[in-house]
């Protein structure tokens, strides 16, 4: 199983790493890796691998995870031999900084405004998904005071000025489930599959399981502004927010 990097340091931006298998010429899984894949709402990384023995370049456009494995898509270059990694290959992996680091702060900007919405309206958090420019929090509430919302957005911002350092905690799920009255605030719950567990801690806010990349302070959001909000169906709801930079 391919040990993952970025569970503890989500500021690794670049690692070394063998090539364990390679399907189709262009999916690549590696003994370790540093890429997120695309999950909980949070798209992929992309980057690219150079492998060591000749500086060749393969660009990353996607990574999944498959049957267990971490998958790392490459761009085909070509039909030559060069163009093509092949298992046992040693490469240097290099994440696209700017795409990670947004979604970095998209993804902390995500556990605060949710939070807030969750303490002050009471809603259950149902979903996200994470963008570039804009990202969404979906939730279920009956009553949908929309002039409120202003009202979480200001509490929100607040709590990202006051510079809350962030937590990563990688624990068992016994110890988790110790710790938390509940493993994550969204309605859906907590696979019972994941038997080790990564805890991401907003210092005097929340706590959560998460295994998605984020800061290490909150003060690195800068900013939210919820830009839209919409009814879903009954007691559906769906809020879009973007950074302020």
């Amino acid at each position: 199983m391919t040990e993952v990097l970025y569970f503890l340091d989500c500021y690794l931006k670049e690692f070394e790493a063998t090539v364990e298998k390679v399907t189709d010429d262009k999916y690549v899984v590696l003994d370790h890796t540093a890429f997120y894949p695309e999950s909980g709402g949070q798209p992929s990384d992309a980057g690219k691998l150079i492998r060591e023995e000749d500086g060749a370049e393969f660009e990353i456009i996607y990574v999944g995870k498959f049957n267990g494995d971490l998958s790392h898509e490459i761009a085909l270059a070509g039909e030559t031999e060069s163009a093509v990694l092949k298992a046992g290959d040693r490469v240097k992996g290099v994440i696209d900084w700017e795409r990670r680091y947004r979604h970095m702060r998209m993804h902390t900007a995500t556990h605060v405004i949710a939070n807030v919405i969750e303490k002050e309206a009471g809603a259950q958090i149902t979903g996200n998904q994470l963008g570039h420019d804009q990202s969404r929090v979906d939730f279920s509430l009956e009553a949908f005071d929309r002039d409120k919302f202003a009202e979480y957005e200001k509490i929100a911002n607040e709590i990202i000025a006051g510079n809350h350092p962030v937590n990563l905690h990688l624990v068992s799920r016994r110890e988790a489930e110790e710790k938390l009255s509940r493993l994550t605030t969204l309605a859906k719950g907590f696979s019972e599959e994941i038997n080790e567990v990564r805890l991401v801690e907003i210092e005097g806010i929340t706590i959560e399981a998460c295994g998605g990349t984020h800061l290490k302070n909150t003060g690195e959001i800068k900013g939210i502004k919820i830009e839209k909000l919409q009814n879903k169906g009954k007691s559906n709801r769906r809020m879009y927010f973007s950074l302020l930079d």
